[in-house]
């Protein structure tokens, strides 16, 4: 089961044609994984980060803008654990509303140690939690 949130599509999302800017949709799917960590894994993102001194740089992105979205757009976005490997995960997330997909991503992030910036192994409670998103290979 994917995590989803809903997300506003606000003024200071948009170009100066009314659609959302593209890079914004990088920072919207950013705040998604840190709603995910508070609200789908139970394990608040300011403990991992400030406590815990961890973090998930990316490492590879791919996406798909596949229709525009508007001021006042209200779409749904849906995180999956694609695959999870020894230090670094692949995201699926997609975007949308009333059926329409408007992006598609694919987003491969490193747990990385926020003091020396170096990759570590995904273990323990850390990874049962991930593991609790994996989507079977397919579906």
């Amino acid at each position: 089961m994917p995590y989803e949130r809903d997300k506003l599509i606000r003024f200071h999302h948009c170009d100066p044609a009314g659609i959302v800017f593209y890079p914004q949709y990088f920072v919207l799917m950013n705040e998604l994984v840190e709603d995910w960590f508070d609200a789908g894994l139970g394990h608040p993102f300011s403990t991992f980060v400030g406590i815990e001194r961890l973090g998930l740089p990316m490492a590879h992105l791919e996406c798909d803008f596949l229709a525009p979205s508007r001021v006042g757009d209200r779409l749904t976005f849906s995180l999956a654990v694609e695959r999870l490997g020894n230090t670094s995960m692949t995201l699926a997330v997609t975007a949308g509303r009333g059926g329409q997909v408007r992006i598609r991503a694919r987003l491969v992030v490193v747990l990385t140690s926020l003091d020396t910036g170096q990759p570590v192994p995904i273990v323990g409670e850390l990874r049962g939690r991930f593991g609790q998103f994996l989507v079977p290979p397919g579906a």
